[in-house]
């Protein structure tokens, strides 16, 4: 399927792997220009050339923390007229909230909520004036079904949630669309971090706290990143111009509810 999209010029948060990298991948198969950006510059490099030796696309890298000002700004600079923005950022630590401070949750708040919010602040303006854009929110599965030990992630993503859902009815009209993706467990980086936490916690070895997460998970194993990343392409294309401000899970089927 031709999403329409090529020559399109998109900007990915977090894209040196995981989640980010995948989605930089499949719109760069569509023939989208993209520019990434992550904190390390070899895993970064390294995403570029695979992009741009599997799919011949234009890649801009641009290292840099996304959750700072600095960050964002250099974004910009890159990339000033975005037509697509999938933003993201690392998800918190586990825990229990009894023993997270007021700072850890104001940092928490800062990276996963205020951060988003900040850089579709910068987008939006153009994309209305072009009458076309397209804004994806990597948030999580947690959104819709919390999980006990991700209480500074429930609770910031939670938020992000919410202020888009109001945005996205604003712009609408503008042919300007915001979605949320939320993912639930992926084969990433960020899977492993949790799972040895859990690990930790329950004193038990790492095979065995990834069987215990295997046993949740009703589809028999953790989701793959590419196919994240095509879900993510497709919310960007032509044919999805009229999903608005819904927030759609990718987690194997593992949440119970029905809406």
């Amino acid at each position: 399927m031709d999403l329409g999209i090529s020559g399109r010029k998109a900007i990915i948060c977090a894209a040196s792997k995981g989640l980010g990298r995948a989605c930089a991948r499949s719109l760069a198969r569509e023939g989208v220009q993209v520019t990434i950006n992550a904190r390390h510059l070899a895993s970064l490099a390294e995403t570029a050339e695979g992009i741009r030796r599997d799919f011949g696309a234009s890649v801009t890298v641009i290292v840099g923390d996304v959750t700072t000002g600095e960050g964002r700004k250099a974004l910009i600079e890159a990339c000033p007229q975005p037509d697509i923005v999938i933003t993201n950022s690392g998800g918190p630590p586990a825990g229990d909230f009894r023993n997270w401070s007021e700072q850890e949750w104001h940092l928490a708040v800062q990276n996963n909520m205020v951060t988003h919010i900040m850089l579709v602040r910068d987008v939006i303006d153009g994309m209305i004036e072009r009458h076309w854009g397209r804004i994806i929110n990597i948030t999580s599965a947690a959104v819709k079904m919390p999980y006990p030990s991700l209480g500074l992630s429930n609770g910031a993503r939670a938020g992000l949630t919410g202020f888009m859902a109001g945005l996205s009815r604003q712009v609408a009209r503008h042919n300007v669309t915001i979605n949320n993706v939320l993912p639930g467990s992926h084969a990433t980086d960020r899977a492993r971090s949790l799972i040895e936490a859990d690990a930790k916690a329950r004193k038990i070895s790492y095979e065995e706290a990834e069987a215990i997460a295997l046993k949740d998970e009703v589809s028999g194993r953790f989701g793959r990143p590419e196919d994240f990343g095509e879900i993510c392409a497709f919310l960007c294309g032509e044919q999805a111009n009229y999903i608005t401000g819904q927030n759609i899970l990718v987690d194997g089927g593992t949440y119970p509810g029905t809406m």
